[in-house]
């Protein structure tokens, strides 16, 4: 996964109405109603019979690599529906909010500086944006499809101001992402 994907990822955990399983008991149980045994111990790096001793309790503790992956998954899959909600909401209605430290590199017109340089930036996007990078993630884009599309939201709404200035930019990069937010 790429630095915006995670960022999805964890806008998305924010919402979550209930905690996830916190025993690994509980937590196998949750993911077999989406795997089989073979599949987790495949992702998490064990044999179907230790998920299986997991899921029955015979284990109780499993090694800390392990234990990470299996509650990796867990959220990965942890109410879908909240997830959906809030993204729908985001995507009809609410816009996200990006929260970046990143280096914003921009091709603008002969005799004004375009030379890239670190900013940090709190800006809410329109919903249309917010459509288009989950649509995007769905698709399975690559992490720099949805730079550009982040970079897009940032020329129109941040460095153009919604049409009352720079007109003459024609490209916005971002590059060097120190950190990245999103919340919706």
């Amino acid at each position: 996964m790429g630095e915006i994907d995670d960022a999805i990822e964890r806008a998305d955990q924010e919402a979550f109405t209930k905690d996830p399983p916190k025993t690994l008991k509980g937590q196998v149980g949750f993911l077999r109603k989406y795997l089989s045994s073979q599949e987790i111990g495949e992702e998490a790096g064990v044999t179907a019979d230790s998920v299986n001793r997991y899921r029955r309790g015979a284990r109780k503790h499993a090694r800390p690599d392990v234990a990470a992956k299996i509650e990796a998954m867990v959220r990965e899959r942890w109410q879908p529906l909240v997830r959906k909600r809030r993204q729908k909401k985001a995507a009809t209605t609410g816009g996200l909010t990006v929260e970046t430290r990143a280096r914003f590199g921009y091709t603008a017109p002969v005799g004004t500086t375009d030379d890239g340089r670190f900013r940090r930036l709190t800006v809410h996007l329109p919903p249309t944006y917010a459509q288009r990078l989950f649509d995007a993630r769905d698709e399975g884009a690559s992490d720099q499809d949805m730079r550009k599309i982040i970079a897009e939201g940032f020329k129109e709404v941040y460095f153009q101001d919604g049409g009352g200035r720079a007109m003459g930019l024609s490209d916005v990069e971002i590059n060097d992402i120190d950190y990245l937010d999103l919340d919706y």
